[in-house]
């Protein structure tokens, strides 16, 4: 599958890539005589031979290699870049840079963390709309789980008691991978379905920016006491509550997944503060190609660049080197993957913007290893020369966002030719009144750990915010937490989630794929999904304005216009996942 703004270059977290363990991606960045790490990017066909000769003959020390994907990791001093440029089989470097400022961010306690708008208008004086349920809530005898009332999403799809659960819970046999800032294995609404086994980490927390200031750490203070966490471990709650949506098992507690019964693997390659680096996103592809997994999702984009562009005016030509880099080894871990039976799917993005369009990009690069250095405004980002990665690559399925009435979420990019399907991802401002509701966001599970720290759960064990959820199993002895999240963060998952059904419905075992349960041949699963989603044209009139009375008494309006007659179109592309129809009921 082509994407329309996939360019030349490029034809957004075991085996194949060895010393992995010896410098995570972001351990090093600065050090003393100026030294940094850097991805490094080799010609295809290079041997590994020839690539240390070029990375010593440049003046670095190789500390990993990915052999599957042609990159490794180097720790060098300044003037590598040059250096290595003047090494033929040397494609590209882009530096491993850990965090000296965050333009824009949110803090909390302190903390640097990468908050995007869709996020910040959920939990910023999060209040509930008159009537709307609080604390807890139990579903009708024989109608699913506790909190299946709370779950619009899931009744927009048909993934309900009465609906796909009936015909297709998923096999145990599909394997999905969620490339994310990693998923709490313990929590009680995850852990039947987790593979602890099979999952990873492939990156650690930056502790402190260049200024000392704490990003992820102090590493003592986190909930287990490390910035170098275990496999089943998230300190964010991003990844937690993606792998809650896909797969959440049918067990009297809480709420189901659209798959309840797929296995859960964690391929950790994002950190604490939200931030994706480009080796880790690499080496989680590679391994899920190399370890069965049949679907994958990716709600990020790899920093720093939201677009990667080569030819844009304002970058200088080591940046547009940089972002080439990431193109290139990017769309090589994604074809590895999807050509060993890895379904891809992303997020589209919650900038509100048309990828397919001239546009302002003005947060990238979005952290810097130089205190002081910020991100600087890119005029008329040209959609034919930049990509955002993953969603753009090519073999991606990106994934929009709608709302409870199934209009795009408001802060939901889009795209005729961009959009390739759409699912509930939230829209607190999706009701009557414009007002916000957060109960218009999407429910999943919240690691009780970080509930803790961050004070949305007290320690008498209760919710201190209608964000926040607690429901227990009818013993009362074993009880979770849930938390309301919006975003194309949150619909990606739903599409991976009904993925993952399609594999278990039509699926195969192929001992010749390396797969050691069913496998699907990713086209097919692709042909399926869009297949079966349901057309939804766009609005009338294509220019759909937002209103949106805030909290604080304001009143913000946006027009987003949507393109395409019929389906597909900008906003919705084939049109939104459908569990049911997806397994042929």
């Amino acid at each position: 599958m082509l994407k329309m703004r996939s360019i030349a270059a490029a034809s957004a977290l075991a085996i194949g890539f060895t010393a992995l363990a010896a410098s995570p991606a972001g351990a090093v960045g600065t050090g003393s005589g100026g030294e940094h790490e850097y991805v490094v990017l080799f010609a295809e066909g290079t041997s590994s031979a020839d690539a240390r000769a070029a990375v010593e003959a440049a003046g670095g020390t190789v500390v990993s290699e990915n052999d599957a994907v042609g990159v490794a990791t180097v720790q060098a001093g300044d003037g590598f870049t040059a250096a290595a440029a003047d090494q033929a089989v040397i494609q590209g470097t882009a530096q491993n840079r850990i965090i000296g400022g965050v333009p824009g961010a949110g803090a909390a306690k302190g903390k640097a963390k990468k908050v995007d708008a869709a996020e910040r208008d959920l939990t910023e004086g999060a209040t509930l709309a008159k009537g709307a349920a609080k604390g807890k809530a139990k579903a009708p005898a024989g109608k699913g789980e506790p909190l299946a009332s709370l779950q619009w999403d899931m009744q927009q799809i048909g993934a309900t008691a009465d609906g796909s659960y009936k015909w297709q819970k998923g096999s145990k046999q599909v394997k999905v991978g969620i490339i994310d800032t990693g998923v709490d294995g313990t929590h009680p609404d995850i852990a039947p379905n987790f593979d602890n086994a099979l999952s990873r980490n492939f990156t650690v927390d930056v502790p402190v920016d260049a200024n000392g200031a704490d990003i992820d750490g102090p590493c003592d203070a986190e909930p287990d006491a490390s910035c170098n966490d275990a496999a089943n471990v998230d300190e964010n709650g991003h990844g937690t509550h993606v792998a809650s949506t896909i797969g959440s098992p049918i067990n009297g507690l809480g709420m189901a997944g659209v798959a309840p019964n797929v296995s859960l693997v964690n391929l950790r390659a994002g950190q604490d503060s939200g931030y994706f680096f480009l080796e880790p996103s690499v080496d989680a592809l590679t391994y899920a190609g190399d370890n069965g997994i049949d679907v994958v999702n990716m709600s990020y984009y790899v920093d720093p660049w939201l677009f990667n562009c080569t030819n844009q005016p304002e970058d200088s030509a080591e940046d547009k080197q940089e972002q080439a880099t990431v193109i290139e080894a990017m769309q090589r871990a994604l074809d590895y993957a999807r050509e060993r039976g890895v379904t891809l799917i992303a997020a589209a993005g919650n900038e509100a913007i048309d990828y397919t369009k001239p546009m302002t990009d003005a947060t990238s690069p979005d952290f810097a290893s130089v205190p002081g250095e910020a991100a600087y405004v890119r005029d008329l980002v040209d959609p034919a020369s930049c990509v955002s990665m993953p969603a753009e690559a090519d073999g991606v399925i990106s994934v929009s966002s709608t709302g409870v009435s199934e209009r795009k979420a408001y802060y939901s990019s889009y795209g005729n030719g961009y959009i390739d399907v759409a699912a509930p991802g939230g829209d607190v401002y999706d009701t009557a009144d414009d007002t916000r509701d957060i109960t218009k966001g999407i429910l999943a599970a919240y690691p009780e750990s970080l509930g803790a720290i961050e004070g949305t759960i007290d320690e008498n064990g209760e919710p201190t915010t209608p964000a926040v959820v607690k429901s227990c199993d009818t013993s009362g002895k074993t009880c979770a937490y849930y938390q309301y999240l919006q975003g194309t963060s949150m619909a990606s998952p739903h599409a991976v989630g009904v993925a993952a059904l399609i594999v278990s419905q039509y699926g195969k075992v192929d001992p010749k794929t390396g797969h050691t349960g069913k496998t699907l041949d990713p086209a097919t699963v692709e042909q399926i999904l869009l297949g079966t989603a349901t057309a939804k044209d766009c609005p009338v009139p294509a220019d759909f304005t937002y209103t949106r009375h805030l909290p604080a008494g304001n009143t913000v309006t946006a027009t987003h216009t949507c393109e395409g007659d019929g389906s597909p179109n900008g906003f919705y592309g084939a049109g939104i996942v459908k569990a049911l129809h997806a397994i042929g009921r």
